[in-house]
C-alpha cells in the first residue's frame, strides 16, 4: 500500500463567482455573503455537530455524520490495524488541513482574489507509548505536542505579504486550528 502524507489539495483556478474552463468550480459568493451576514447579525450563535463512532472490529470504527456515508477510521499495521483507513491521530491532522483550506478558500473569494494554487501539507509529533493508556503510562503529554502546517498558497496579482497575513488570519478564526490550540470542555461517560 502507498504512504499516504497528511495533504489537503485545490489545484487549478479557485476565481470568485465564475470557473474558466479547466479549473476547479469556485465557492458561491452569494451563499458566502448570506453566510458572512448571518454570522454578523447573530454572532452568538453556537451549533452543535454530531457524530456516531461504532466499532466494526479489531481497530476499525464507523463514523456516522449526518447523512453521508461512512467515514472510516482504523489503525495501520504497526498499531495492530488493518491499514484500511486514517488513524485518529491522522484524521484529525486532515480535518485541520481541510479546515483551514476552507477558511483560506472563503476569505480569498471574499477578497476578490483569484486563487490558481492551494495545497497544505500538515505533519504532527506525538508520543505513543501510553497505547492508549496500556503502555507506559508516565507522565507526559498526550497527543500532539507539536503541529507544523505549509501553506503552498498562489493568487493572481496578491502579494506574499497580503497572503502571510492572510494565513494568519486564518488561523486565528479556523475553528479546527483553536480546538488543536486551546482547552476544550470534555465530557467521556456512559450513555
Amino acid at each position: 500500500m502507498s504512504t499516504i502524507t497528511a495533504k489537503t489539495a485545490l489545484t487549478g483556478c479557485l476565481v470568485p463567482d465564475v470557473a474558466p474552463t479547466g479549473c476547479l468550480a469556485p465557492i458561491d459568493r452569494t451563499g458566502l455573503e448570506g453566510l458572512i451576514a448571518a454570522g454578523k447579525a447573530n454572532p452568538k450563535v453556537v451549533k452543535t455537530l454530531k457524530c456516531k463512532t461504532v466499532a466494526e472490529g479489531k481497530f476499525r470504527h464507523l463514523n456516522y455524520i449526518r447523512s453521508l456515508p461512512p467515514y472510516i477510521v482504523d489503525e495501520p499495521p504497526g498499531l495492530l490495524g488493518d491499514d484500511t483507513a486514517p488513524n485518529p491521530s491522522e484524521a484529525s491532522l486532515a480535518a485541520l488541513g481541510s479546515c483551514l483550506a476552507v477558511g483560506l478558500h472563503a476569505n480569498a473569494v471574499h477578497r476578490g482574489w483569484t486563487v490558481r494554487k492551494l495545497e497544505l501539507e500538515l505533519e504532527g509529533d506525538l508520543n505513543i507509548t501510553a497505547v492508549w493508556g496500556t503502555g507506559d503510562v508516565s507522565e507526559k503529554p498526550v497527543g500532539f505536542t507539536d503541529v507544523r502546517v505549509k501553506v503552498d498558497m498562489e493568487c493572481d496579482d496578491i502579494p506574499k505579504a497580503e497572503i502571510d497575513a492572510l494565513i494568519k488570519h486564518v488561523q486565528k478564526w479556523s475553528p479546527v486550528a483553536n480546538t488543536f490550540t486551546r482547552p476544550v470542555n470534555l465530557e467521556v461517560g456512559l450513555g
